[in-house]
Parts: C-alpha cells; structure tokens; sequence
C-alpha cells in the first residue's frame, strides 16, 4: 500500500478513534478546500451547488463515502461526535461566510436546513449505483435545495449574480 510497515499508523495516532477523527477533520479540510477555490468562479447559488453534487458524487464518490461511514461509527465513539458536531459549526461558519461573500441574503437560521438538503442529497447521490448520476438530475436537485419546490426561483435571496438565472 504505502511501503510501510502493519501497525505504522499506531505511530502516529494511539487509537482507532484518533485515526477516526484525524480522517474526519482532513475530510473538512478537502471540502472547504474545494468550495473555496468553486466561489472562484460567479454562478448562481444552485451553479455551485450542482456542481458541488456532481463532483462529489462522481470523482471525489469514496470521500464522501467515507465522511458517512465516520458519522456513522460516530454514534458509537464520543470523540470523533464531537469533531464531527464541531466540524459541522465549522461548517454553518464557512457557508454564511460564504453567503457573505457572495452578497445573498439567505436568513443565517435557514443556512442549517440548507445544509441538511445538502446532506441528504449528497447521500442519497453517493449511495447511488456508480454511473447513474447526470448533471441534470443533480441539477434539479441542487435547485430544489435552493428555491424549494415552488415554481418561484429567487425568493430566498439565492441569485448571486443578478440576472444569472434569467
């Protein structure tokens, strides 16, 4: 694998659970990574979102997976519930941050739904059979998590540049 020694890891984290939380926090430290260089480039809110989906789903598929499989082992190991719940503060911060940058004028209680659309979405979108995802599925779906179900876009302050989705 990497030309080391079994129990190699062990030199670097005393338990499974530090592995665990290491793993978790350098997957964060990816995705705010990505998401930074993706506000690079102006689009619209449900843009950067379907784009964000698609990656994750498709090239970045078992990082993701292995952020749900972390959340999951989390219900059983204490330290890595905190790093995952303080990754998520951490999380709510960027995005607003984000939100910020961009000029939208999203209500910063709505920003945690938001994520959990997100979340949901990026599960449901990871779990999927490889090779079954397009962009215009995930489109839809990026676009519902901004505007809703409602045939009004717009509403929710989520066009970053004006115009843009015209």
């Amino acid at each position: 694998m990497a030309d080391l020694p079994p129990g190699t890891a062990s030199n670097y984290f005393r338990s499974r659970e530090a592995l665990l939380v290491a793993a978790a926090e350098r997957i964060a430290e990816l995705h705010h990574a990505d998401t930074d260089r993706a506000m690079e480039r102006p689009a619209t809110l449900a843009d950067l979102l379907t784009e964000s989906l698609l990656t994750a789903a498709t090239t970045l598929r078992d990082r993701y997976r292995a952020i749900f499989e972390l959340q999951l082992e989390a219900a059983r190991r204490p330290a890595l519930a905190s790093t995952l719940a303080s990754l998520q503060d951490t999380a709510l911060l960027v995005t607003a941050g984000h939100h910020d940058q961009l000029g939208l004028t999203i209500p910063r209680e709505r920003i945690p739904a938001m994520i959990a659309l997100y979340g949901g979405a990026l599960f449901t979108l990871v779990s999927a059979p490889p090779g079954t995802i397009d962009r215009e599925a995930v489109r839809n779906v990026a676009q519902v998590i901004v505007y809703g179900c409602t045939e009004k876009k717009g509403q929710s302050g989520a066009k970053i540049i004006e115009g843009a989705d015209k």
